[in-house]
């Protein structure tokens, strides 16, 4: 890894550390820089705004690159197998950048529209990936006569819903976040069988 890599690198994970906390109004540039180790013209020399360095922070850690990745070479086209790879890829990515979530939920319309746009195009990416898997597998006679979009967008919500609500750290139940998965996806396998 070269240096302008890891300085980058550094950046980013700073600043989303700070916003996640502060805030992107209550997070200046010299603060993010200070906590990457580096002088507040390296931020402009990488990046030129925080909001550029907010909107990298989006392009290199949410999930549209990994799930694409994953679709065009991990898939078996076994819908039990394929969806329980895809839920347990999703929430590994999902809570892997809990921060970066957490700046977009608590930005609201205070984060600027870049951002806002950035971040959205990874649900929008992963729902045209799984209406055309469901598409395929259709074609393919491997699940019943189905809307691609309207399953894409139900398997998406039940694992943003199990994401959202925080089911491994509930006490108040003892269901694990793989105990969910496995069981939600044997529903929605069996739902879909021909």
């Amino acid at each position: 890894m070269n240096q302008a890599t890891t300085t980058s690198d550094k950046l980013i994970l700073a600043a989303i550390d700070l916003i996640a906390e502060q805030g992107y109004d209550g997070t200046t540039t010299k603060e993010i820089a200070a906590a990457a180790g580096v002088n507040e013209v390296t931020l402009f020399r990488h990046f030129g705004s925080k909001q550029a360095l907010l909107v990298a922070a989006f392009e290199r850690y949410h999930y549209a690159g990994e799930m694409t990745k994953l679709f065009n070479e991990r898939l078996t086209w076994d819908v039990r197998m394929d969806l329980l790879m895809i839920a347990r890829t999703y929430h590994a990515i999902m809570n892997r950048n809990r921060k970066l979530l957490a700046i977009v939920q608590r930005g609201g319309s205070r984060l600027p529209e870049e951002v806002h746009k950035h971040s959205s195009q990874h649900p929008a990416h992963l729902k045209r990936l799984l209406t055309n898997y469901f598409s395929t597998l259709h074609t393919q006679g491997k699940i019943t006569h189905i809307d691609p979009e309207i399953t894409a967008m139900s398997f998406m919500w039940m694992n943003l819903g199990a994401f959202s609500s925080n089911l491994v750290e509930s006490s108040n139940s003892g269901v694990t976040l793989d105990m969910f998965i496995e069981r939600s996806v044997d529903l929605f396998a069996r739902a879909l069988a021909p």
